[in-house]
C-alpha cells in the first residue's frame, strides 16, 4: 500500500497549465493528462494559458501532437473526452487583465491546481496574478524545478507563495521522485532483512551516483546557460536520489515520516568544499544557439558528499550529471568493503568490490555484484553479477508526470519536495554555487572531464570508468 497523507484533501476540479505552449507541456504534460484521461483518472477541466495568440482549438490541436509526438497509443474516444474539456487563456502573465479571464473561463471552481510550468523567474508573478484575480482559495500549485536560484531566492520564493498559499498547498515537484526505480528503493531498503545490516557505513565504502546523458543542450541553450548542471539537476534530483538512499525507515506509513526522514539525511550533509567540486563543459557547447560567448557554464558537474549521521560518518558519497557523455544512464551504485584478509587475490585494485547498481534509466532494475570462484582449477575469483532478465526491467507503471499530477490534484505530498527540504539542499551547494574552479573542457562521448575521474581514485573510480590511480 502506498503512504498515506494525513489529510482528507478534496480532488481538484479544475487544471491550469501555465506555459501551455512550452517544451515542457509539449514533452511531458500534454501525454500525462492523455495517459490520465484513458485511465479515467482525470475527469476535470483543462485551461491552458500561454502568451501565444492561439485559439481553444490551437490549444487542442498542439495537444494531440504532443500525444503522437510522445508515441502514445492512440484512444480516440479519451482524446476526445480530453479535448472537449480543454480551454485556452492568451495573455502576458504580468497583465491581469489575464488573470480576469482565466477567473471568467475557471467558473465556479472551488479546488484549482495550477501547473506553472514556466521559467523560475515568472513564479512568484504567476502566482500574485492567482491570488488577485480570486482564485487563490482553496487551490493547489505545482511548482517546477529549480525552485530558486540559491538558498536566499529560494527563502524569499517561498515567502512570496506563502502570502497567498499554505505549505500543504505548494507541490515542489522532481519527476525523478515519480520514476518507479526511485519509489522501489524503499521496498529494497526496508522490506528486506538482508539489506539493513549492510546499509551503514560499518560496510559500506562509497556511494556513487550518476545521471549521464548522451546528447548535448540542443535547443535549450538560452535557458541552460542561465542554470548549468548544478541548478538543474544536482541540487534537486540528485540530492533527492541520496535522500532516498540514505533516509531512516520513517516510523509510520503517513507521508509526513517519509519526508521528516528525507529532511534529516539533508540536513546532516555537510556544505560541499570547491575542493571537492570539479566543472566541465563539451567542446561544441559555445557553438550552441542561445549560448553566451565565453560561457563559463558548466554542463557537468561532480562532486563528494558527506553526511554527519551515524549510519553514513565517513562514508564519500559521490555525485555526478552532465550532457554528450558517452551513454545515457541513471544508476546507483552502493559499494561494499573488502574482506580485511581476501583469500586468493594477488591483486585486489583489479578484482571488484561487492556491489549493488539500481538503474532508474533507461532501464529499471537492480544487480548485485559479488565474487565467485572461476570454472577450473585454480581458487581465484571473478565478479558475477545477478540483475533480473531484460525483460523484467522495464517500467510498466504510470509514467512520472502522470503519477505526479494525479496525486497533487488529489493533495498526497508524499512524492514532493517540501520547503525545509529544498533550503537544505541549496545549503549544500551554496558555496560552490559562488566559489567554483573554472570549467575543464571535456569531448563529447567521453566520461566528462579527467579531474572527475581523480575525484573518486580512492575510493574505486566511477563505475564504467577506468581507475586513475594516485601517480597519474
Amino acid at each position: 500500500m502506498p503512504l498515506q497523507s494525513l489529510t482528507d484533501a478534496p480532488i481538484s476540479d479544475l487544471l491550469v497549465m501555465f506555459g501551455a505552449s512550452g517544451d515542457l507541456a509539449k514533452k511531458k504534460l500534454f501525454p500525462a493528462i492523455y495517459r490520465l484521461e484513458c485511465r479515467g483518472r482525470l475527469g476535470i477541466p483543462v485551461i491552458g494559458v500561454a502568451r501565444e495568440a492561439w485559439t481553444d482549438d490551437d490549444l487542442r490541436s498542439h495537444c494531440r501532437a504532443a500525444i503522437a509526438e510522445a508515441g502514445e497509443e492512440w484512444d480516440q474516444a479519451a482524446f476526445d473526452r480530453l479535448a472537449s474539456k480543454m480551454s485556452y487563456v492568451t495573455g502576458d502573465y504580468a497583465d491581469p487583465a489575464t488573470f480576469a479571464e482565466l477567473a471568467r473561463q475557471a467558473g465556479g471552481t472551488k479546488h484549482p491546481i495550477f501547473h506553472l510550468a514556466v521559467p523560475p523567474s515568472l513564479f512568484a508573478t504567476v502566482a500574485t496574478g492567482i491570488a488577485n484575480c480570486g482564485l487563490a482559495e482553496g487551490a493547489r500549485l505545482i511548482i517546477e524545478k529549480p525552485f530558486g536560484r540559491d538558498y536566499n531566492s529560494a527563502v524569499d520564493l517561498n515567502a512570496t507563495l506563502h502570502e497567498y498559499f499554505s505549505e500543504s498547498a505548494i507541490f515542489r515537484i522532481d519527476h525523478f521522485v515519480g520514476k518507479e526505480a526511485l519509489r522501489s528503493l524503499l521496498v529494497t531498503r526496508f522490506a528486506n532483512a538482508i539489506v539493513e545490516p549492510l546499509w551503514n557505513r560499518n560496510v559500506v565504502s562509497s556511494v556513487k551516483i550518476t545521471m549521464a546523458e548522451a546528447f548535448g543542450v540542443e535547443d535549450r541553450g538560452s535557458f541552460y546557460d542561465s542554470v548549468g548542471a548544478m541548478r538543474d539537476v544536482m541540487q534537486n534530483h540528485l540530492l533527492q536520489m541520496v535522500a532516498l538512499l540514505a533516509m531512516e525507515q520513517p516510523v509510520n506509513e503517513h507521508s509526513k515520516s517519509l519526508r521528516d526522514e528525507k529532511g534529516k539525511v539533508l540536513e546532516a550533509c555537510r556544505v560541499v568544499e570547491p575542493k571537492n567540486f570539479v566543472r566541465g563543459q563539451y567542446d561544441g557547447y559555445l557553438d550552441v544557439v542561445g549560448v553566451k560567448p565565453k560561457s563559463d557554464t558548466e554542463t557537468y558537474a561532480a562532486f563528494r558528499l558527506d553526511i554527519d549521521s551515524p549510519r553514513w560518518s565517513g562514508v564519500p558519497f559521490y555525485l555526478r550529471a552532465g550532457k554528450a557523455l558517452a551513454e545515457t544512464v541513471t544508476e546507483m551504485t552502493i559499494e561494499f568493503k573488502s574482506p580485511p584478509r581476501p583469500l586468493w587475490i594477488d591483486d585486489h585494485d583489479h578484482v571488484p568490490n561487492n556491489s549493488i547498481r539500481i538503474e532508474a534509466k533507461p532501464e529499471n532494475f537492480a544487480a548485485i555484484t559479488w565474487l565467485h570462484k572461476e570454472p577450473g582449477e585454480t581458487m581465484m575469483p571473478e565478479a558475477i553479477t545477478l540483475a533480473p532478465p531484460p525483460e523484467e526491467r522495464r517500467d510498466t507503471g504510470p509514467e512520472p508526470y502522470e503519477l505526479l499530477i494525479e496525486e497533487a490534484m488529489k493533495g498526497d505530498p508524499t512524492l514532493f519536495a517540501r520547503e525545509d527540504s529544498v533550503l537544505e539542499s541549496w545549503r549544500i551547494v551554496e558555496r560552490i554555487l559562488t566559489d567554483f574552479p573554472p570549467v575543464e573542457k571535456y569531448a563529447q562521448g567521453s566520461w566528462g572531464p579527467k579531474e572527475a575521474r581523480a575525484l573518486t581514485r580512492n575510493n574505486g573510480g566511477w563505475p564504467s570508468e577506468p581507475l586513475i590511480h594516485s601517480h597519474s
